[in-house]
C-alpha cells in the first residue's frame, strides 16, 4: 500500500517567521499535534509539535507571540513521498522514533502528514495478520519511552 492511500491531507503547515502563538492555534482549530514548517517558497525547512511548544513556553519564560517558530522547530527532519509504500515509513517510523511523518511532493512541498493514527486505523481495517505485528512491532519501538533524566519530583517543581 501506498503512502497516498493511508496519509492524512490536506496538511496545515506554517511558514518560518511564524511566531508560537500562530501554530499553537492552528493546531488547535485544526486538532493536530503537529504542524509542517515551509520556507518562502512552501519547501518543508522544519517540523513543529505540540510539545516542542510546551517546552518553549516552559523553558523560554516568554509569550508564545514573541518566540518564532525557527528557534523551536526541529530542523532535522524526516519525511517521505506519497509514492513510497507504508512499510518504509513504518520502519523510519520505528527508526527514527516518531509519531508523525511530514509527506512531500517531489519539490519538497508537504502534501500531507502520515501519523500513528492513520497506521493505527489501517491496521485496523486490514485483515492480514502479517500487517498487524508489523505495525504492532512498530508502534511499541516508537512509543517506547525516551530515558528520563530528572527525578520526577524535580520536574514537576515539587519539594523534599
Amino acid at each position: 500500500m501506498r503512502i497516498k492511500d493511508v496519509m492524512s491531507h490536506p496538511v496545515v503547515s506554517c511558514r518560518l517567521d511564524s511566531k508560537l502563538d500562530a501554530v499553537a492555534r492552528l493546531m488547535a482549530e485544526f486538532n493536530c499535534g503537529a504542524v509542517p514548517i515551509v520556507d518562502a517558497e512552501g519547501k518543508l525547512a522544519g517540523m513543529l509539535t505540540d510539545r516542542d511548544i510546551c517546552l518553549a513556553a516552559l523553558n523560554k519564560g516568554q509569550a508564545l507571540d514573541l518566540i518564532p517558530v525557527s528557534a523551536v522547530m526541529a530542523k532535522q527532519v524526516f519525511s517521505c513521498h506519497a509514492e513510497d509504500l507504508v512499510e518504509s515509513a513504518e520502519r523510519l517510523m520505528r527508526d527514527q522514533h516518531i509519531r508523525r511523518v511530514p509527506v512531500t511532493d517531489a519539490s519538497g512541498r508537504p502534501v500531507g502528514i502520515l501519523a500513528v493514527d492513520d497506521l493505527a486505523r489501517m491496521a485496523a481495517r486490514a485483515k492480514k495478520s502479517g500487517v498487524d505485528r508489523e505495525f504492532v512491532q512498530m508502534l511499541a519501538e516508537v512509543c517506547r519511552p525516551a530515558a528520563v533524566t530528572a527525578e520526577p519530583a524535580a520536574r514537576a517543581g515539587a519539594r523534599a
